[in-house]
């Protein structure tokens, strides 16, 4: 299947034995937005507030024609904190999205008690509970 992995840029470190787990179960990889510079935001905002909105609207039109090329969504809601398996903004963003796409959407693990619950539970992804061998 091809996938793409969503998640906060805080979590980017975990990601590469994912990675290596799911193309060793013959999954193809799409990896997330800034993932080679995921810290690239927080100089934009030092650059001043028009840079940070350009590189935030560059970032959220990547969204769709990634969502559309793969079959899901691989979202790595990790404890972020006090936040347990967080989901930030971008990554409803890129949930949402698939949804409207009709991809699959896979949470490594359960749905946070956030603001977005409902939401969440209304695109009905299937959890794993990292378990990536439940990916298919």
């Amino acid at each position: 299947m091809k996938l793409f992995i969503v998640c906060s840029k805080h979590f980017y470190d975990r990601i590469p034995p994912i990675e290596e787990r799911l193309l060793d179960l013959g999954h193809a990889v799409t990896l997330p937005n800034s993932y080679e510079d995921p810290f690239c935001e927080d100089r934009m905002k030092e650059l001043g507030s028009r840079e940070h909105l350009m590189f935030k609207q560059s970032m959220m039109r990547l969204h769709e024609p990634k969502i559309k090329s793969v079959e899901g969504l691989l979202v790595l809601n990790f404890n972020k904190g006090e936040e347990k398996n967080y989901i930030g903004g971008a990554t409803f963003m890129e949930i949402v999205k698939a949804w409207e796409l009709n991809k699959k959407i896979f949470l490594y693990n359960p749905i946070p008690e956030n603001i977005f619950r409902d939401e969440l539970l209304g695109t009905n992804p299937t959890l794993i509970y990292g378990d990536l061998n439940q990916i298919h």
